[in-house]
């Protein structure tokens, strides 16, 4: 086993500085991985350090977790390996400390680098140097083969799927495009190897000009999905396309003329035309779920309804859950839908309650009765654990969220807001939400939830960057970025932007500047609004 590390706060610097670079940072697998037996080590804890122990608290296996039947543990140390590898000959090939992973264990070793001495005589050591530099040479070509590898084969590939286009142009329809476009990013998300954007990023180009150079700039991504939906009656033709954002080249095409019924089959059939030709393998999908025109047009519809009116629309989507369930009872996309919409009212006054709750989580179990791979349902479990201050099951249910769909930004955000900024886990919060922001890159709600965990970071300046980016409407955009601009020192800025929003912050913005009658005439003239 490796030694106890000598200057274990330059190992926890170096830590965060290894999980801060791109390699991890995009990665939250392996960055959770190396954490933890870093953290574990660090704490005098390195002898627990078992495949087992690390199946469970990293990947999220079941207690019982017998490695001869499952070997994810062990590849993905190799990966992790292959990754510190990667990052000492790139970005950190100056840092004054490594961290390995020793191949045969899962305790990782801290270890100075030191200047290499040459002692021998010139014309030795000019041999030694030659050697030297063939072996770097060799080293640097098969590391520069396994980065390739890694970053071809490992990392996911971007991809977005725009809204599918209403030919029938009759407003009434388009709850049926936009639901069954925001259902063909789910199905891509459960997909290995793709990394499809988050809906609301996608739905910000609904009804615009599209240049598909111009949407994988804006978006980041390497594809893009279109397409159009013309339901007439009881009839549906679904057109589709993959274009690869590059050359603007189309990669494939599929045309479906089928029944209503048939909505989730034509599903299944454009991911599996995406799949293959991207070179992938289909892994674990979704089960094709077979449900009744009456139940699937309900669920389209609650779908549309979060889609076209943001979160009141989703608040407002309970009812057309519960009427799809209703008639479906073994429709488990319609509970795991049914448990988000009230996850998403729940935090209101009005619906603020343990009956609210209770129905939440019923929703919830149902949803991952009927079908364990649904992301949303853990999600919504999540949430409902952390209001009951159960800890451990609500992280587990976010993990496992996480783990099924890494590419859902409001999981980011409410696994931030509802566990990590309780336990004051900030730093974390960060990340994870920045994760969040680059799959969903237009999305304002999970900006502005980072925003907050920057704040509560003491990253002013880059708290303040995120705010800008905000759209100029969204509700409390001034008091958060006065409350950057706070931190920042730039104290008349805040107070102006407290004033104009009439901000219970402008009473300490007059105390940070002095302003001491001005912050007593405030408090007389008002009231306290969190009293």
């Amino acid at each position: 086993m490796p030694a106890a590390c000598s200057d274990p706060d330059g190992a926890r610097r170096q830590l965060e500085k290894i999980l801060a670079s791109p390699g991890f940072h995009r990665n939250e697998r392996m960055s959770r991985f190396l954490r933890f037996v870093a953290e574990r080590h660090l704490a005098g804890n390195g002898d627990q350090l078992k495949e087992s122990v690390i199946a469970v608290e990293v990947f999220g296996r079941k207690a019982g977790y017998d490695p001869t039947q499952d070997s994810i543990v062990r590849t993905e140390a190799g990966r992790l390996r292959a990754r510190l590898a990667e990052y000492y000959l790139g970005e950190g090939k100056g840092d004054a400390m490594v961290i390995e992973l020793p191949k045969g264990g899962y305790t990782p070793a801290f270890r100075s680098k030191e200047p290499e001495r040459l002692t021998a005589s010139p014309a030795k050591n000019i041999s030694r140097r030659v050697w030297l530099i063939a072996l770097i040479v060799s080293f640097a070509i098969a590391m520069a083969a396994l980065a390739w590898r890694i970053h071809y084969e490992g990392e996911p590939i971007a991809i977005a799927v725009l809204p599918l286009e209403n030919l029938g142009h009759d407003p009434a329809s388009d709850y049926f495009a936009d639901g069954l476009t925001d259902e063909l990013i789910r199905n891509l998300s459960l997909i290995e190897g793709l990394s499809p954007r988050s809906r609301t990023s996608s739905f910000a180009f609904k009804g615009k000009p599209r240049n598909v150079r111009q949407v994988g700039k804006d978006l980041d991504t390497d594809y893009i999905v279109e397409g159009s939906v013309l339901r007439i009656d009881r009839h549906l033709r679904v057109e589709a396309q993959l274009v690869r954002v590059r050359d603007d080249f189309p990669l494939w095409s599929g045309r479906y003329d089928r029944a209503v019924t048939d909505v989730f089959a034509i599903q299944d059939e454009i991911s599996r035309g995406i799949v293959n030709s991207l070179r992938l393998k289909l892994g674990r999908g979704r089960r094709r779920y077979e449900t009744s025109a009456e139940a699937s047009d309900l669920y389209l519809q609650a779908r549309a309804m979060g889609i076209q009116e943001g979160l009141s629309g989703e608040m407002q989507s309970v009812d057309k859950f519960e009427e799809a369930v209703a008639k479906d009872p073994a429709f488990a996309p319609a509970y795991a839908g049914l448990a988000a919409a009230r996850a998403a009212r729940s935090g209101t006054l009005e619906f603020d309650s343990p009956d609210e709750l209770a129905q939440m989580q019923a929703a919830g179990e149902k949803a991952i009765e009927l079908d364990p791979l649904l992301a949303e349902a853990h999600g919504a479990l999540g949430m409902v654990y952390a209001r009951k201050a159960e800890w451990d099951l609500s992280e587990k249910s976010f993990r496992r969220a996480l783990e099924l769909d890494p590419n859902d930004s409001v999981i980011y955000g409410n696994f931030a807001l509802s566990l990590l900024f309780p336990l004051g886990r900030i730093q974390e919060a960060v990340r994870q939400l920045r994760i969040g922001v680059k799959n969903d890159p237009l999305a304002p709600r999970v900006r502005f939830i980072l925003a907050n965990a920057l704040i509560a970071a003491g990253k002013f300046d880059e708290a303040a960057a995120d705010c800008e980016t905000l759209p100029a409407d969204f509700p409390e955009k001034n008091v958060w970025m006065g409350r950057a601009r706070l931190g920042q020192g730039r104290v008349q800025e805040a107070i102006q932007m407290f004033a104009d929003d009439g901000s219970p912050y402008l009473g300490y913005a007059y105390g940070r500047a002095g302003r001491r009658e001005d912050a007593e005439r405030l408090a007389a003239g008002t009231t306290d609004p969190y009293s």
